[in-house]
């Protein structure tokens, strides 16, 4: 996809952001667990950055997806990954359904200050025992006259301390699993939800993320995004660019791990010489650069596809997938040149190792895309030919 000059405008204006408004503080919020959602959301929505590809009259730039990427990208290069993942949320995993299934009334009410920053959303799919496995989940939404009373819980909610409102994925009836549930609006000040606890992670530090119960909450009938019942197939649709943004998040944070590196073995030496010099390095660092170029070039082949209004289900995986395996390895094999150094809690090296890691895990693990990946190759067994390359 060739990039215009009001791409190249946004990613600008994206990285003086991330320079002035997340990286100074990006240490501290580290340290505390945590960082001032609604602080910096309310600057990220009054830069525009909240609502690229959403639709004006709701606040948004009305952009094609290409420029969410570029924000992904960008977002990607902050020095705490935690805030990126928390805007991630924000714009392509908890407001995608909404803005494309949800009624004008709802989409006023909690889209319009999603996209300002004044509200701080989450997305309320995973439970202990249901994480990859999204038809198993067992959150309850039972139809009482004008409203759901809503029972469960959800688990690794990014956002979770801190949002307004969840775009939950509840049960609503006992049909089939892909096809009885619905996405649903669910204020978080509402009587009988509880934040139970917030959790500590492996990376992502910045980011709170928590386990959240409900026990007997009325949410109104028009909370629900769309029609009943068809919020399995709305929250595939929401995986898709949850998928292209983690992929573009990855190609930027890889790229910083390679460019460290590099400065980083230039600078220290073994056995009197550089190890910058050493062919085995330079081989290494150059494999892993052309690896990235690999992922950087399928992603945005997805967007472009994405963009055009295809069927972006294979290309999306196929991009997910490789950098959730490349977020295992590289990372991994940089640090491995820092030596004593990288092992060091405080390097740059091992917070992105740190943080980059749940790329093989959220948003569909590697396993899940592989499933994917061969379902849409029909390797089923039954004899029938694999579609022709796209």
């Amino acid at each position: 996809m060739k990039l215009t000059h009001e791409h190249e405008e946004l990613r600008r204006s994206l990285r003086r952001f991330v320079e002035t408004e997340i990286d100074p503080y990006a240490d501290a919020w580290e340290e505390a667990e945590i960082f001032p959602a609604h602080d910096l959301f309310r600057k990220a929505g009054a830069a525009g950055f909240l609502g690229i590809c959403k639709p004006a009259e709701f606040g948004g730039l009305g952009l094609d997806y290409s420029y969410s990427m570029v924000a992904a990208e960008e977002w990607g290069r902050a020095l705490a990954g935690g805030v990126a993942t928390a805007l991630g949320v924000q714009t392509d995993m908890a407001t995608p359904a909404l803005a494309k299934h949800g009624s004008d009334a709802l989409r006023r009410e909690f889209l319009t200050p999603a996209i300002s920053g004044e509200q701080v959303a989450c997305i309320g799919v995973s439970e202990e025992g249901a994480g990859s496995d999204v038809a198993s989940i067992r959150t309850r939404a039972v139809r009482d006259g004008d409203d759901y009373v809503i029972n469960g819980s959800k688990m690794w909610i990014t956002n979770g301390t801190q949002a307004d409102w969840m775009c939950l994925l509840a049960n609503t009836s006992d049909g089939q699993p892909h096809r009885n549930k619905s996405l649903i609006v669910v204020p978080l000040k509402s009587k009988g939800v509880t934040v139970a606890r917030k959790l500590r992670k492996l990376g992502l530090h910045a980011s709170d993320t928590a386990q959240l119960f409900f026990d007997n909450v009325r949410v109104p009938v028009r909370n629900r995004i769309g029609d009943e019942g068809r919020g399995f197939i709305y929250q595939m649709e929401q995986f898709q660019e949850e998928r292209l943004y983690a992929a573009a998040k990855a190609v930027s944070m890889l790229e910083t791990a390679i460019a460290i590196t590099i400065d980083y073995v230039r600078e220290r030496k073994a056995f009197g010489k550089a190890l910058v010099d050493m062919q085995t390095i330079q081989h290494k660092i150059a494999a892993m650069h052309a690896e990235v170029e690999a992922l950087r070039a399928i992603t945005w082949a997805a967007a472009e596809q994405y963009v055009g209004g295809g069927d972006v289900t294979q290309k999306a995986s196929v991009a997910k997938y490789l950098a959730g395996k490349l977020a295992l390895e590289i990372p991994n094999a940089c640090m491995q040149f820092w030596g004593g150094q990288g092992y060091m809690w405080e390097s740059r090296i091992s917070r992105i190792m740190r943080d980059i890691r749940l790329t093989a895990i959220g948003g569909g693990a590697n396993e899940i895309m592989l499933q994917v990946i061969a379902k849409n190759l029909r390797l089923s067994g039954d004899g029938r030919k694999a579609p022709p390359a796209q």
